[in-house]
């Protein structure tokens, strides 16, 4: 069964073809993706490589956790599901223009319009 790992600390300046390379060394890879930022376009610093067996995925782990590539030493772990991000602030996402406990009547204390 395929596994993705998680593969941060890389260089800006390591491409997709080395780390294929490298990790073609623990087993056959099914995909490569490169985080990019979508403002600059630039590379993240971290990506994900999906192994098409878990013995690779287990060796890539073994091998290239804390190996150093381009004079950075990498993370790699088994990938964690992204968990669901929030739309709201940060105070569970409620509407600032409802009318709660403190009244909703334009800021002026509840006492309604001057």
């Amino acid at each position: 069964m395929a596994t993705k790992l998680y593969v941060g600390n890389l260089s800006y300046d390591t491409t997709e073809d080395q780390v294929r390379t490298l990790f073609a060394q623990a087993g056959e890879i099914s995909e490569i993706a490169f985080i990019m930022d979508r403002d600059t376009g630039r590379p993240k610093g971290f990506g994900f490589v999906t192994m098409a067996t878990e013995e690779g995925s287990k060796e890539a782990i073994k091998r290239f956790n804390g190996f150093t590539m381009d004079n950075r030493a990498l993370t790699v772990n088994e990938a964690k599901p992204r968990e669901e991000r929030s739309t709201g602030g940060g105070f569970g996402g409620a509407n600032r223009n409802s009318s709660g406990p403190r009244g909703g009547s334009g800021g002026n204390g509840g006492r309604g319009r001057f």
